[in-house]
């Protein structure tokens, strides 16, 4: 289950995102993001996380060495970071900022935007300016890696469907609906988090809008980014027409 992006202000959800997102390898993920620096002759020091969420990968990223900030419009998801980053005596920059009109005091080597974030910008002009301001914070030749959930994936796996489950400290109950003419995938997240012998009930609603490689394409054109090359889900192969999550890699 994947429930986060840089434009959702989460309350209830933050304190249970991780025990959601147990089935999440954030290690392979940092493996992933390493080959493509390789493969595109990349050696980051320092690296924007955009839509860090509890900042898990983050993490994983601080681990091996790289200086790290990261950007989340949620001060309680930002807080879980913060927490968990002390813990493990890591110093990682967190910003409380939307992803649409994010500051830094200067420019990175690489920026990240994952786990669909990308998709809750709902509407194609703050997509833009996103991807502008990511061309103006990236150094010469620095990289923007970031990924989607595809039209296929909102439209046909995740659409019109309802998904839950039943655990001893979570149940939820996820409901969709897809809205053709907007391109907009609505969740309706319904938890029931348990509280020593009681649950307690939180409702919270999302959107992902379901953005064309085309659209994708024409935003980061007019950027002023370089597309170099769009792979699929964790892969260096190319996506197919049923593909769920594809990764784009740009540079200034």
């Amino acid at each position: 289950m994947c429930i986060r992006g840089g434009g959702i202000i989460y309350t209830g959800l933050a304190a249970v995102y991780d025990k959601l997102m147990h089935d999440v390898d954030y290690s392979n993920w940092a493996d992933y993001m390493e080959t493509i620096f390789k493969m595109h002759e990349t050696n980051p020091s320092l690296i924007l996380d955009l839509g860090c969420g509890t900042g898990n990968l983050s993490i994983e990223l601080a681990k091996r060495g790289y200086d790290m900030i990261g950007i989340d419009i949620s001060a309680e998801m930002l807080s879980c970071a913060k927490i968990k980053s002390v813990q493990q005596s890591l110093d990682i920059l967190y910003i409380n900022q939307d992803m649409s009109n994010f500051e830094l005091y200067g420019t990175v080597d690489v920026v990240l935007s994952m786990m669909d974030s990308i998709n809750y910008i709902t509407h194609k002009n703050d997509l833009k300016s996103v991807f502008k301001l990511v061309n103006n914070y990236l150094n010469p030749g620095g990289l923007f890696i970031f990924d989607i959930n595809t039209p296929y994936k909102l439209k046909t796996v995740l659409g019109d469907n309802v998904f839950y489950e039943v655990g001893e400290e979570i149940t939820y109950i996820w409901t969709n609906r897809y809205h053709k003419t907007r391109k907009i995938c609505e969740f309706d997240l319904t938890f029931f988090i348990r509280n020593g012998q009681h649950y307690f009930k939180t409702e919270e609603t999302h959107y992902e809008r379901a953005y064309s490689v085309k659209e994708i394409k024409d935003v980061i054109a007019s950027s002023g980014m370089e597309l170099l090359e769009i792979y699929d889900d964790l892969s260096l192969k190319a996506p197919s027409p049923k593909s769920e999550r594809i990764f784009f890699v740009c540079k200034k």
